[in-house]
C-alpha cells in the first residue's frame, strides 16, 4: 500500500473519531444512594412509575432543550464527559467534549455534526460531517433527557424507590433493569411517541443487551438525573447524566457558514496533496535512476559506488 493511501486512511479515521466521538455512548453508574440521603423528595409523585415516566416525557418533549452534564466511563475504561446543551426531536447538542486534551466543542443538528478544530483547516474553524448515508439518517443515541425517558416508557420493570434529594434537588427516585427485549418494546403500551421517533429509538437500542437505570424526577416533573449502565457485544459503559434549565437553555445553532469546511472536502484536499507528493517522489526516483545510469555508462560505478 502506498504511503499516501495509508496516510489518508489514518486522517479519515482520526477525523471520523473527532467528529462523531461521544455520539454513540449510552450508559452510566447505578448507585441507589448517588443522589444523597433520602429526605424531602418530590411532592407530586404519579400513581405508578409508568405514569410518572409518561408525564415527565410529555413535559420534557415540550421543553425542547436543557442544560446537560454527562460523565461516562467507556468500554475501554477511560472517562469522558460532555457539558453544554442538549436538544431533542430532532436530536441536537452544543457541548464541550471532555476527556482528551485539548477539549473539543461539538455542535450537532440532526445528522450534521460540527467540530471546532484545534487549528484552522483550509482557513475554516469548524469541520462538518453528515452522518446520513444513502438518504437514510445516521442512527445513534443522543443521551438527552427525552431519549432516556423514551427508553423507559411503559416499562413495568421500573420500580419506585422513594423520595430523595439528588444534588440538593427534591426528587422521586425510580430504578430498573431492562433487557434488549424490554427496550425494543418501549412505549408499546403508552403510545405517546411519534411513530418515526419510536422506530428510530428501536434502531438505536437494538444493539444494547442490558440497560440498568436509576432515574430521578424532580417535583417540577422534569428528569434531573439519570445514572445508567449499558452493555452490548463490545462491553459495558457507565454514564451519569444531569439535566437542568428545561425550556430555558438557548436553542442549538450551527456555527457561521463561512467558518465551516466539509469533512469530505478536507479528505479531497488531502488526496490532492498526497497525490502531488507521490508524483514528486516518483519524479525524484526517476531522476536518481537516470543519474545512476549516467554514472554507470561513464564507468564510474553508479550511485552505489560499484
Amino acid at each position: 500500500m502506498h504511503q499516501a493511501v495509508r496516510t489518508r486512511a489514518g486522517i479519515a479515521m482520526a477525523g471520523t473519531a473527532l467528529l462523531v466521538g461521544g455520539l454513540t455512548a449510552c450508559g452510566g453508574t447505578t448507585k441507589a444512594d448517588a443522589g444523597g440521603g433520602k429526605a424531602g423528595g418530590g411532592d407530586a409523585k404519579a400513581s405508578s412509575p409508568v405514569e410518572a415516566v409518561k408525564a415527565s416525557y410529555l413535559k420534557t418533549v415540550a421543553a425542547k432543550f436543557a442544560k446537560a452534564e454527562l460523565s461516562t466511563v467507556g468500554q475501554d475504561g477511560k472517562t469522558s464527559g460532555q457539558s453544554g446543551t442538549k436538544g431533542w426531536y430532532p436530536a441536537s447538542h452544543d457541548v464541550v467534549m471532555k476527556g482528551e486534551e485539548p477539549e473539543t466543542r461539538s455542535i450537532m443538528m440532526g445528522d450534521l455534526v460540527y467540530t471546532r478544530t484545534d487549528k484552522p483547516v483550509g482557513g475554516k474553524s469548524w469541520m462538518r460531517m453528515n452522518l446520513a448515508k444513502d438518504g437514510k439518517p445516521g442512527i445513534r443515541l443522543n443521551e438527552d433527557p427525552a431519549e432516556y425517558l423514551a427508553m423507559l416508557l411503559g416499562q413495568e420493570k421500573l420500580k419506585h424507590v422513594g423520595a430523595e434529594k439528588t444534588d440538593g434537588i427534591d426528587a422521586q427516585h425510580y430504578k430498573g433493569s431492562l433487557t434488549n427485549e424490554d427496550l425494543l418494546k418501549a412505549d408499546e403500551s403508552t403510545k405517546v411517541m411519534d411513530e418515526k421517533n419510536r422506530q428510530y429509538l428501536r434502531e438505536a437500542v437494538k444493539h444494547v443487551k442490558t440497560f440498568e437505570v436509576d432515574l430521578w424526577i424532580g417535583k417540577d416533573g422534569y428528569p434531573v438525573r439519570v445514572d445508567s449502565v449499558s452493555t452490548d457485544a463490545n462491553g459495558t459503559s457507565k454514564t451519569t447524566a444531569k439535566f437542568s434549565d428545561f425550556g430555558a437553555a438557548p436553542a442549538v445553532q450551527p456555527p457561521p457558514a463561512d467558518q465551516v469546511i466539509a469533512f469530505e472536502n478536507v479528505l479531497k484536499g488531502v488526496d490532492e496533496s498526497l497525490a502531488e507528493t507521490d508524483q514528486k517522489l516518483k519524479d525524484a526516483d526517476d531522476d536518481l535512476k537516470e543519474a545512476d545510469k549516467t554514472l554507470r555508462d561513464a564507468g564510474l560505478g553508479g550511485l552505489g559506488g560499484s
